[in-house]
């Protein structure tokens, strides 16, 4: 796995930081405003979001004294492409396993 899809799992793996995260694919959101809608505290918000920034999956912009963070969608295409090659994988082996059953029943009608 690349570091940055190990990067993006680890920060998607605590629950606050999801809901952060899923919060912002409304849109831009200031820190104080995330605060508000959550359980802790806004320094605590600032922490999540500073791992989710590093990580790549937002991006903060100044907005006169404010800090807004939306979701960077480039942030999240290493974890992508790392979950697509499982998906590519099942899919390859459901196309083995019915050409396979395909054979199997045409073969014994004969």
């Amino acid at each position: 796995m690349s570091g940055s899809a190990a990067a993006v799992l680890d920060a998607l793996g605590d629950r606050t930081r999801r809901s952060i995260f899923e919060k912002l694919a409304d849109g831009p959101i200031a820190v104080g405003v995330l605060a508000e809608q959550l359980p802790v505290s806004r320094p605590a918000v600032s922490q999540h979001l500073r791992v989710l920034r590093e990580a790549g999956l937002v991006v903060e912009t100044a907005a006169g004294t404010r800090r807004l963070y939306r979701v960077n969608p480039a942030g999240l295409a290493a974890v992508r492409s790392y979950l697509d090659r499982f998906w590519e994988t099942a899919l390859d082996n459901f196309a083995l396993l019915a050409e396979a059953e395909a054979h199997r029943q045409g073969g014994s009608s004969s």
